[in-house]
């Protein structure tokens, strides 16, 4: 989870960093109807593949997906394959990371504005996204283990002359509406069709309302190379993750520029190089040497571009490894698999930014210690509980702090039957309206808040008395 700007892993209280890759093959392999995913992703791989990679002490990696494939639109997935078969590979290799003790983010890379097959990149999330990341984080929201990126890497548009045909501004980043280009990236002229955007703001809304609660990485402008407007027009939400990319060709290259744009940033909120890379095949590879050392200095995690073995394009086409066991291919692949196993080797020293509330500000003593973080009571109540004409109305309150859902539970009279749900309480306050399965009656509501990093669990009920049941009276 997000505290403050550092990520933090709820079961020790430590901070965590994530240092990895990203794992191509979800976006493009179910776009050309060959597989749902890259070699290694098959249910007999997944595991050999996920082992592979923890070999390299990595702890996250990063899995672009397709929008038309998940959802079956645009003509995809192709072929032979399915949206349904598309998700269980995406989940099935999900848990295969998550077995051998990887984090796993969940990325929107392809879409399919206006239903056109998702085979490229396009500037910003279309009328499709929200309905994406609605089932994406339905299906994920009770996984802690799993961060969702809600769009890869919005940007403006050129054509190859210079003529300027899109300009993306932080404001339709965050709100959307803006008419943007209709061709991926990849198409030398654009243009000649636009879509409408749909902004940062109504993506996160479409996760959150499922209940889940996980942290969620938006990334700039510019290709995600640009932070400037991060601050001022990202959503109010308490579990937000700064995206950067960073490639040697792109504007903020330089140290001096981390300095000066991404340090401020991630002074306030974590920052994440979900993507960088070098593919100039140059011994030693100085950009990633220079990143990474940069990024380790501030506690900020980079996922490298990336995990695939391609025998003929090789590091030309940035890729780290030459055989999915995890053999490194040089130069970029063995500098960061010689840079992970070097940061594994050190000591764990504390956290300098943790507050150490119990200590009072005493030095810490011993590398090896856990510093926790005083968490606060969640501040729980059931304010109302009726039953009416077959309709249950349950309305609860939290702390405003909360990064998960309320969960609930109602006892129905004379069976042992539950009904279950979770309660999204924004600014603290949620409510839930059901219908009640008809001859039975709720006896018992049981609302709980899991705790997190912040609050302490808490479980409250209440019965209903014989006032606040209204039962159905026939009509005449």
């Amino acid at each position: 989870m997000v505290d403050g700007n550092r990520i933090l892993d709820q079961s020790t209280s430590k901070r965590l960093i994530p240092r990895g890759v990203n794992f191509p093959g979800f976006e493009y392999a179910c776009q050309q109807g060959w597989a749902y995913g890259e070699q290694g992703t098959a249910a007999s791989q997944a595991a050999s593949t996920a082992a592979g990679i923890a070999s390299w002490k990595i702890n996250t990696v990063r899995l672009p997906l397709n929008e038309g494939c998940w959802l079956g639109e645009g003509g995809l997935p192709a072929g032979a394959l399915t949206a349904t078969g598309y998700r269980n590979a995406v989940e099935g290799f999900v848990d295969a990371l998550n077995q051998a003790g990887i984090m796993v983010i969940l990325d929107l890379h392809w879409t399919v504005p206006d239903d056109l097959p998702g085979d490229g990149l396009r500037p910003m999330p279309d009328s499709h996204s929200p309905a994406f990341w609605t089932s994406v984080a339905t299906r994920f929201k009770t996984n802690r283990s799993v961060i969702f990126d809600l769009f890869n890497e919005p940007h403006s548009r050129w054509n190859s002359n210079g003529t300027q045909v899109f300009d993306l501004s932080w404001s339709c980043w965050a709100n959307g509406g803006c008419q943007a280009p209709i061709e991926p990236d990849t198409a030398a002229t654009s243009g000649g069709a636009f879509y409408t955007a749909t902004g940062m703001k109504s993506l996160v809304q479409a996760v959150r309302a499922t209940g889940a609660g996980q942290p969620i990485l938006l990334s700039g402008i510019d290709y995600a190379n640009d932070l400037r407007g991060w601050l001022a027009n990202s959503p109010a939400d308490g579990q937000l993750i700064a995206g950067f990319h960073n490639y040697p060709g792109q504007r903020c290259h330089t140290t001096a520029c981390w300095n000066s744009e991404i340090a401020p940033v991630a002074a306030r909120v974590p920052v994440l190089a979900a993507e960088f890379g070098q593919n100039d095949c140059v011994t030693p590879p100085s950009h990633v040497v220079r990143f990474m050392t940069w990024a380790d200095e501030h506690q900020i995690g980079y996922l490298a571009w990336a995990w695939w073995v391609l025998p003929e394009l090789g590091c030309s086409n940035y890729a780290l490894v030459s055989d999915l066991d995890g053999t490194p291919l040089g130069p970029v692949g063995k500098e960061l698999h010689d840079h992970l196993a070097e940061l594994a080797r050190q000591p764990e020293g504390p956290d300098p930014q943790d507050p150490d509330p119990d200590n009072a500000g005493r030095p810490v003593t011993g590398p090896k210690e856990v510093l926790t973080v005083r968490r606060r009571p969640a501040r729980l109540k059931i304010r109302r509980a009726a039953f009416r004409r077959g309709r249950l109305d349950l309305r609860v309150a939290v702390s405003p702090l909360a990064s998960f859902p309320v969960e609930v539970k109602v006892r129905l009279a004379s069976t042992r039957r539950t009904m279950k749900a979770k309660i999204s309480a924004d600014s603290g306050i949620g409510r839930l309206t059901r219908a009640v399965p008809a001859g039975k009656r709720p006896t018992v509501v049981i609302a709980t808040y899991p705790g997190d990093q912040r609050l302490r669990p808490q479980t409250v009920k209440t019965r209903f008395s014989v006032s606040s049941l209204t039962r159905n009276r026939p009509s005449g």
